[in-house]
C-alpha cells in the first residue's frame, strides 16, 4: 500500500551521483540551479555553457538513466555540474525531490533544459529581488522561442460544483497563481522541505504538481508572478495532461475533502459518501484511499489555514491584483 509520506523525500529513491568535483567559479548568489532534462544529447552542451556563466552557487541535473546518453562523459566536460542519474520508474516529483536533497542553497532555480539555451541570463539583481517577496515559489513569464507569451496565470474555481484551473494570458507583478507552469520557478528550499516536496503517491504528473501548490496554499504559503522574470523556450512549449485518473482522487482526498474547522483541518468521516461518489473505485478501495488521506490530514491538521472552498471563493484577497 502506497502511503502518504508526511515528511520530505520519505521515499529513498535509488539513484547515481556523478560530477560536481570541482567548485563553481566567481559565485554570485545563493541560489542552486536544478535542471530537468527532455532535449536531446547535442543540445546539452550550450545549456551547461549558459547556466556556468551565471554565478549560481551550484548547479544539479536530474535526469532518467539512459543506455542511449552518456551521462558519465557529459559530467566530465562539466566537471562543476552535479548530475544524479535515477531510472524510468521514478515521478517527476521524485526528481525534483532528490535534486533539493542534492543541495543546501537557501534558494532553487528549478528549469527544463529547453529554458535555458544560448539566450539564458539569470542575475544575482534578479535574485535578490525575487527572494526579497520572502514567498514559497515565485513564477516567471513563459514565451515561444518566436516571442508569444504563455499562459502562467493559474485561477481555482468551482463551476456546478466541480473544481476547474483557470489559465490566464493576462499578467501583473506580484499576482497570485495557483502553481507555476512547467515547474519553473524561483523556489525557497526550506519552505519546500517544510511542506514535504512533492507526493510520490500522485504519479500523474499535473496532478502532482497540483497537490503540492495547492497544498502550500492551503498551509498558508503564497505563489506568485514577477513580470520582470522572463523565461524563452527554445522549442515546442509543452502541454499539460490533464486527465483525470486515481491521482486526480489522491489529490482530491487531500485538498478539497479537508475542511478547516476552528484551528485545524480535518475530513469528516461522512465525507466518504461523497467521495466514493465521485470515484470509480471499488468499496475496499475506496475506504482503503479515504483512510490513509484522513490519517494524513490528522497528522498534518494544524499546518491548515484554510479549506479549498474558502481559499477558491477568497482568491481575490489571496495577493491577487484586481
Amino acid at each position: 500500500m502506497n502511503i502518504i509520506p508526511s515528511t520530505f523525500n520519505q521515499r529513498q529513491v535509488e539513484h547515481t551521483v556523478l560530477g560536481g568535483t570541482e567548485p563553481l567559479r566567481k559565485v554570485q548568489m545563493p541560489v542552486t540551479c536544478l535542471v530537468l532534462n527532455r532535449m536531446s544529447r547535442q543540445y546539452r552542451g550550450r545549456c551547461f555553457t549558459s547556466l556556468l556563466a551565471c554565478g549560481f552557487e551550484r548547479i544539479v541535473s536530474v535526469e532518467i538513466r539512459s543506455p542511449n546518453y552518456n551521462t558519465e562523459q557529459l559530467s566530465q566536460e562539466f566537471p562543476e555540474v552535479k548530475f544524479v542519474v535515477v531510472p524510468e520508474n521514478v515521478t517527476l516529483g521524485d526528481m525534483v525531490n532528490l535534486g533539493m536533497a542534492e543541495t543546501e542553497s537557501r534558494y532553487v532555480l528549478v528549469l527544463y533544459d529547453d529554458l535555458c539555451i544560448d539566450d539564458f541570463s539569470f542575475t544575482a539583481a534578479v535574485a535578490a529581488k525575487l527572494a526579497a517577496a520572502g514567498q514559497f515559489c515565485v513564477c516567471p513569464r513563459l514565451m515561444t522561442a518566436d516571442g508569444q507569451n504563455l499562459p502562467v496565470r493559474f485561477t481555482p474555481s468551482v463551476d456546478k460544483s466541480e473544481f476547474n484551473v483557470e489559465s490566464s494570458l493576462a499578467i501583473a507583478d506580484k499576482a497570485a497563481t495557483l502553481y507555476p507552469a512547467d515547474l519553473a520557478a524561483f523556489y525557497d528550499r526550506e519552505k519546500f522541505i517544510r511542506l514535504g516536496g512533492f507526493d510520490y503517491t500522485v504519479k500523474a504528473p499535473y496532478w502532482q504538481k497540483l497537490d503540492l501548490f495547492f497544498r502550500a496554499w492551503l498551509w498558508g504559503e503564497q505563489v506568485s508572478l514577477a513580470s520582470g522574470f522572463a523565461l524563452t523556450y527554445a522549442g515546442e512549449s509543452p502541454q499539460e495532461d490533464r486527465t483525470t485518473d486515481i491521482s486526480y482522487l489522491r489529490f482530491y482526498l487531500k485538498n478539497l475533502l479537508p475542511v478547516f474547522r476552528n484551528d485545524h483541518g480535518e475530513i469528516p468521516r461522512a465525507s466518504f459518501f461523497s467521495f466514493k461518489a465521485r470515484s470509480s473505485c471499488g468499496l475496499n478501495e475506496a475506504f482503503r484511499l479515504f483512510r490513509s488521506a484522513r490519517h494524513w490530514t490528522g497528522l498534518n491538521k494544524y499546518r491548515f489555514k484554510t479549506d479549498a472552498v474558502s481559499l477558491t471563493e477568497h482568491w481575490d484577497g489571496t495577493g491577487d491584483e484586481k
